[in-house]
This record gives C-alpha cells, sequence and structure tokens, in this order.
C-alpha cells in the first residue's frame, strides 16, 4: 500500500527487508531476524545515496533496521495510536523528538522529556467538505440523518455483515453511507439489488470512496473500526461514532476506542458483540439528538488542526540542529 501511494504522490519509495520478532514463534524467529540483518544492511546503503539531514519514524517494524542503521543521526518519532507497540517503544530510544497524537500517550513513555503533544496529522484536502457540499456530491437528502459505516480501506467482514441485518430496521428513515471493501463488494451489490426502491434509495455503498472526506463531512454518526486515523479524523469533523475495535491486533484499537469512549465522544463495541448490539445502539442514538450534539461537541474538543504542522515543526528543528 505504501509504495502505491507514495509513488502516486511523485516520491521516489525504496523498500528495505524487515520482519516482526515479537509474538512470532521459534521456527520462524531465525528468518524474520536475518531479514532485520537485511534490511539493515540496505538501509544503511538507502543512508549512503540519499544523505539525509533527519528522519522521521512512523512506528513498525519496518523501522527498527532503518534506526539502527541511522545511529545518531537527528529522528522525529510519531506515535499514531494511544499506545505505542514494541517496535514504536524501541524507535523512541533512537528519536530526538516523540511526536504524539494524544496526551494519554505520555503514561507509555516513563517520563521522557522529549515528548510533544502535536494531534494525529490529518490529510489537508479532506478539510475541503463541508455538510452541504458532501451531502450533494453522495445525492443525499439534506434533511434526512446519515450513517456512515465504514471498516477501512480493505473493509471489515464482522462490520458489514452487522450492517446488512440491520438495515431493515435503520432504512428508510436513516440514510447509509457504506464503504464496503472489495472483498464483500459482490455480496453487498446483490443485497442492494434486492431491496425494496424506498430502502434501496436511501443505501448508498460503495466498494472504495476516494473522497473520504465526504463520507465524513456527509454524516451525523459513523460506525468504524478504531485505527489511529480516528483519533485525527472524527474530532476534526466533530463526527460521534460506534466503535468496533479489530480484535486481532495486540489491543492498540481498543485503547483507541477507549479514549474516545472515556471522553464522551464514542461508544465501543466489541466485535463479537455486533450482531447482537449494532442495531439497537445505533436506534438509540440517533433517536437522542441531545446525546448526540453532546457526543459531537466533545469529539470537536479533541480535534487538533495543526498536528501536521506540528510535527513538520519539529522535523525542521531536528534536521537545524534545534532538537
Amino acid at each position: 500500500m505504501e509504495a502505491d501511494l507514495i509513488s502516486r504522490a511523485g516520491l521516489p519509495y525504496r523498500a528495505i527487508p524487515a520482519a516482526g520478532v515479537h509474538g512470532v514463534g521459534l521456527r520462524t524467529l531465525p528468518g524474520n531476524l536475518w531479514r532485520l540483518a537485511r534490511g539493515f544492511f540496505a538501509a544503511r546503503q538507502v543512508l549512503s545515496e540519499f544523505r539525509p539531514d533527519v528522519l522521521l519514524y512512523t512506528g513498525g517494524y519496518v523501522a527498527v533496521p532503518m534506526a539502527l542503521a541511522a545511529w545518531g543521526r537527528p529522528s522525529v518519532l510519531i506515535v499514531p495510536d494511544i499506545e505505542p507497540g514494541m517496535a514504536l517503544k524501541a524507535l523512541s530510544l533512537f528519536a530526538q523528538k516523540i511526536a504524539l497524537a494524544a496526551d494519554d500517550s505520555r503514561a507509555y513513555f516513563g517520563g521522557k522529556k522529549n515528548l510533544v503533544v502535536t494531534g494525529y496529522p490529518v490529510r489537508p484536502e479532506l478539510a475541503g467538505w463541508t455538510r452541504e457540499s458532501a451531502r450533494a456530491a453522495l445525492k443525499l437528502d439534506s434533511e434526512r440523518p446519515v450513517l456512515l459505516v465504514a471498516g477501512g480501506s480493505k473493509g471489515a467482514r464482522s462490520i458489514n455483515t452487522a450492517l446488512l441485518a440491520a438495515l431493515p430496521g435503520l432504512l428508510p428513515g436513516v440514510q447509509v453511507v457504506h464503504l464496503v471493501g472489495k472483498l464483500d463488494w459482490p455480496q453487498v451489490e446483490a443485497f442492494q439489488a434486492n431491496l425494496p426502491p424506498a430502502m434501496a434509495e436511501a443505501y448508498r455503498p460503495f466498494a472504495y470512496l476516494h473522497e473520504m472526506g465526504q463520507a465524513l463531512a456527509a454524516a451525523d454518526l459513523a460506525v468504524m473500526r478504531a485505527g489511529a486515523s480516528t483519533l485525527g479524523e472524527l474530532p476534526q469533523f466533530g463526527l460521534p461514532a460506534v466503535l468496533a475495535p479489530y480484535p486481532y491486533a495486540w489491543r492498540y484499537q481498543k485503547v483507541n476506542a477507549a479514549y474516545l469512549e472515556d471522553h464522551g465522544a464514542a461508544l465501543m463495541v466489541r466485535d463479537e458483540e455486533l450482531p447482537e448490539k449494532l442495531l439497537p445502539t445505533l436506534t438509540a442514538l440517533l433517536k437522542d439528538a441531545p446525546r448526540l450534539a453532546a457526543m459531537r461537541q466533545a469529539m470537536l474538543s479533541l480535534a487538533r488542526p495543526g498536528a501536521a504542522q506540528a510535527v513538520a515543526g519539529l522535523i525542521v528543528d531536528c534536521a537545524e540542529g534545534k532538537g
């Protein structure tokens, strides 16, 4: 994914070998260590050719061989989730500055002095949409409430399945924008074709939506996973959410969801509870305008619209020796 996104942006891209070592079996560990060793020498080659003034790490085991190869060079680390993983904690040993998405992340770094709460950087093109322009682009009724359901770029089968079961209870009173993902698209397309006309008119499924800002700006409530981007995008749009953390990736998403829930901006539903709880949870929220308004204000209070500029400032400072 990174190779495609970076190439589309017109930037040079170089891959280096890497693999995780935390939580892998003894049979896998030697091979992964060998890949990390290869990554270290590949990283040294990249550094020799590119000669950077500063490095930016966004986490993940792929950054570890580069950090080892670049020992002593100025660097900035972004912590995208509330709780850092093992790779991020390891990378924090190398960084001059550590940019946090939220103040709650400080607790995981043992009192380090080089922590800066910048917020989670959000793509600037998302901000170009208003509620009115987004609803017009998606051909939605400007008066009726809009529910956004999204499971990430690849989709989320458990969310998709629970939503399809809940749709008869939601439509046509609520308009639904559903970002399905390619995996479940054929089933959803067939489901839509069999809906009664009044329901089909209020249901807008997409395999993928390039203009994510449209969906976020148009919605009154969202159903999502709780990946790191929710810490930036949902607050920017003041969008209340029902969050179903992905259950198979340690606990990062659960901690993100708990952070938003503790601030009164979201509700968390466990993945295995979706079939039972999704419809009553959504119905109750959509009928409770004062509660939705309070959640919207709570979500807006967490926004840090200058996050990208703040991170950029840290990078420039480190490059100029001010880190």
